[in-house]
């Protein structure tokens, strides 16, 4: 077994770096908007703006004219009013109306999503400010069956007391353009907001906007697509890298046949290779699964992942790369290759996003 390797160069920090492009996700809020138009586009940022910071997100995609958002949890949608500022920007809350969080919704401007009718007589009793209602029109996780909204329906003097701003539902298989389901849940929800007070409506996620003009109804409301994700599972689509991982390389050894690398000794070289450890690990966010068939880049090539991710380590193949795998140096993951990463790790691109870890190093480029 060969000991022949380079030491830490002087002066690098041994931090991963997440890279987050504002100017990017500008630019994909701009194609969402052009493909939807002339619905209003708004704009998940829930889970941190699927972990990429939405106190950084949001008031950007503020400034290109977004003036509805939507997030979880009424928690959430309070830190985005500080964030964003706008008092005119609606923020729409997810999960419903919750009692803990009656005095939030008022405060910081809040739009209930009503999930169910409970959540709709508790709202109506306690709050006077605006609201939406959730209707189920296939996914069965929220929102009212169709009994419920035909109940609902024939409660004018409930219904006459709510400021009612939209009404929504969700698509199970916009993944998939071609599945039967995204047609019936179109007809399916249409009918049921119908019975209902003429408000605004809203089913298109990212997927629903790229599945045509007959889903974007008044309001779209994409997350993935903002961030450069794809929102089908095997297709390319219109957005650009958002985020992307730079981390450093700690140490290049050289590899003899039969040197195995990693716990378990999951990968053994088959030949004289050169193996760069880089400072990223499952509890930055990269997943253990990608061991074995997950890549990053060395200026720009792949260097396919050798053995098993470790918890702060990922070993690289360098053999070619060895001039710019130095010490120092940085291994870059996801990016453009954000969706093929997640394929390798058996997920997909909202996943590695939202589980990105707690101590990179934060660089925001382009303007706030």
């Amino acid at each position: 077994m060969s000991a022949d390797f380079a030491s830490s160069a002087a002066g690098s920090t041994s931090a991963p770096r997440l890279i987050i492009d504002r100017d990017a996700l500008a630019r994909n809020y701009a194609r969402l908007v052009e493909r939807a138009a002339p619905a209003q586009v708004a704009a998940v940022v829930k889970a941190d703006a699927y972990g990429l910071g939405a106190a950084a997100i949001a008031p950007r995609l503020a400034r290109e004219g977004c003036r509805a958002f939507f997030v979880a949890t009424a928690e959430e949608g309070a830190n985005l009013r500080a964030a964003i500022g706008h008092r005119e920007a609606e923020i729409f809350v997810f999960n419903g109306y919750m009692p803990g969080d009656a005095a939030l919704y008022p405060e910081h401007r809040l739009t209930a999503i009503l999930n169910d009718p409970d959540q709709l007589e508790l709202f109506a009793a306690e709050q006077t400010g605006p609201c939406a209602i959730h209707v189920d029109s296939g996914i069965n996780r929220l929102g009212f069956s169709t009994a419920q909204v035909e109940a609902l329906a024939a409660r004018a003097d409930l219904l006459e007391r709510l400021d009612l701003r939209l009404v929504l539902s969700h698509l199970a298989c916009a993944d998939e353009p071609d599945h039967p389901m995204n047609r019936e849940q179109l007809s399916r929800f249409t009918a049921a907001a119908g019975r209902l007070p003429a408000t605004r409506l809203s089913l298109a996620n990212t997927g629903g906007v790229l599945l045509g003009a007959d889903y974007h109804l008044d309001m779209a409301r994409p997350g993935i697509g903002l961030y450069g994700g794809s929102p089908f599972a095997e297709a390319d689509h219109p957005f650009e890298p958002v985020v992307r991982v730079e981390a450093p390389v700690l140490q290049v050894r050289a590899l003899e046949p039969g040197d195995a690398v990693g716990y378990g000794a999951t990968y053994v070289a088959d030949r004289q290779r050169s193996a760069a450890t880089v400072a990223l690990g499952y509890a930055d966010g990269l997943p253990r699964a990608v061991g074995g068939s997950g890549y990053g880049r060395i200026a720009g090539r792949k260097a396919p992942v050798l053995g098993r991710i470790s918890m702060d380590l990922t070993v690289l193949d360098v053999t070619g790369l060895e001039a710019d795998a130095a010490p120092g140096s940085p291994a870059v993951f996801l990016g453009e290759d954000l969706d093929a990463i997640a394929r390798a790790a058996g997920t997909i691109g909202y996943e590695l996003l939202t589980r990105l870890g707690a101590r990179f190093q934060r660089v925001y480029e382009g303007a706030a």
